[in-house]
């Protein structure tokens, strides 16, 4: 199935709801990157500002999660940095710093994702930027945040985001060897990126509204509380530990999850339970279950909830997934089939949303990435490809009102690319 074709010209530049902002990415990795590649997929006019030389650390990585980047396009790459423009700056070059200074006074908003102590050393703390610029937004993406005793240490979603909020521990079954690692490369950078990039986007109204800048910061921890939220609330009123979340819930074998006869998964998500009963044995053809003396009523229902998740259990191993698929259809509740990635990339009710956006590899091929899932205008996002480091440094420089005369001469110095 192809993907929904993008917008073109007039109708597309009306959804780029944040046209004319301009934004200064100093970060590295995947997290901060993450958020302002969201702003330009807003309409935003990010520059990234990478090492002259280095450029973004995260160029060198050949490998994220269990997948290997191969070919010309590195989707590892693109997926934090799309529609970017880069340029390469040296900041511990008094040069690059001071031309860094020209670039923040004509941006509304600094993005970073430096430690504290690299912050103070090239001059990026909040005091210096706005003393290049007042009005500028400062949002910072940490690992543990901006106060407390661990302020200055790093972080990555896998350990700070995933593991130390209690995902990880919350998605372990009891009985497991091993804890469970995160699904994905980029999982928490991820939706920690686009809850950023909310964040600054509510900055902007604030300032657009009363004048005045603010900060903006969100770290991996609270970002990994917060999808942790409905567990470490319960447990602070109940005094324990919340236990990690059984495949079947033994208070609802409604809302469990189902083996099909050929190793796949059939989620349930009737939340009712009882209520809901009748109606799923007619779709799956057992009225007879109805009738059962054991599931006649709620309190019976309730007093035998083993026995529907046994009878249940029996009844989906029976047939491969497939089968299910076309039963389920026909219920007019929640369910799902538990799908892999490509099955999620060919979903055809992504596509249809447009979800999955396919890009030129200026090769004469092309490559698909997913798009942020915030849309305006009733139309989908258009991400653009991301930039080759220092791709566009001359084209910065001229815009900040630089000659060529100066432009080589802070290349002399090794300010620039």
């Amino acid at each position: 199935m192809k993907c929904k074709p993008r917008l073109t010209g007039y109708l597309w530049k009306m959804h780029q709801v944040l046209k004319g902002i301009r934004v200064v990415e100093v970060a590295q990795y995947v997290f901060v990157p993450v958020a302002s590649g969201i702003l330009s997929e807003w309409g935003a006019d990010v520059i990234k500002v990478e090492h002259p030389l280095r450029g973004d650390a995260y160029r060198g990585l050949r490998r994220t999660g269990n997948l290997t980047t191969s070919g010309s396009v590195n989707y590892a790459i693109e997926h934090a940095n799309r529609g970017k423009r880069s340029m390469g700056l040296d900041l511990t070059n008094a040069e690059g710093r001071a031309t860094l200074s020209k670039l923040l006074a004509t941006a509304d908003v600094l993005i970073t994702n430096l430690l504290p102590e690299s912050r103070a050393r090239v001059g990026l703390e909040l005091e210096d930027v706005r003393a290049d610029n007042p009005k500028i937004i400062y949002a910072r993406g940490t690992a543990l945040g901006e106060r407390g005793p661990e302020r200055h240490r790093g972080g990555y979603d896998h350990a700070t985001f995933w593991a130390r909020s209690g995902s990880q521990h919350g998605s372990t079954p009891e009985d497991a060897t091993r804890p469970s690692p995160m699904p994905s490369g980029a999982f928490g950078d991820s939706a920690g990126g686009l809850a950023l990039a909310g964040g600054i986007s509510a900055a902007l109204l604030a300032r657009e509204r009363t004048g005045e800048a603010t900060t903006v910061d969100l770290s991996l921890l609270g970002m990994g509380m917060w999808a942790m939220a409905s567990a470490i609330s319960g447990a602070m009123m109940q005094g324990e530990s919340a236990r990690p979340m059984a495949r079947v819930p033994a208070f609802n074998p409604l809302a469990g999850t189902y083996r099909s006869r050929d190793g796949r998964w059939v989620v349930l998500g009737l939340l009712q339970g009882f209520h809901q009963w009748p109606e799923l044995c007619r779709c799956l053809g057992q009225e007879s279950w109805i009738e059962d003396s054991r599931f006649a009523n709620a309190e019976a229902f309730e007093a035998h909830l083993p026995e529907v998740q046994e009878i249940l259990e029996a009844h989906f191993s029976a047939e491969p997934v497939e089968h299910w698929r076309r039963v389920l259809s026909g219920l007019d509740a929640v369910w799902e089939i538990a799908q892999d990635t490509l099955e999620a990339s060919r979903d055809p009710q992504a596509l249809a949303n447009g979800y999955v956006a396919e890009l030129d590899a200026g090769d004469g091929s092309a490559f698909r990435l997913v798009s942020n899932p915030v849309q305006f205008g009733e139309e989908p996002n258009r991400p653009e490809r991301a930039p080759e480091a220092g791709q566009h440094t001359e084209e910065i420089l001229q815009e900040i009102g630089l000659d060529w005369d100066e432009i080589a001469r802070l290349k002399s110095l090794g300010a620039v690319n």
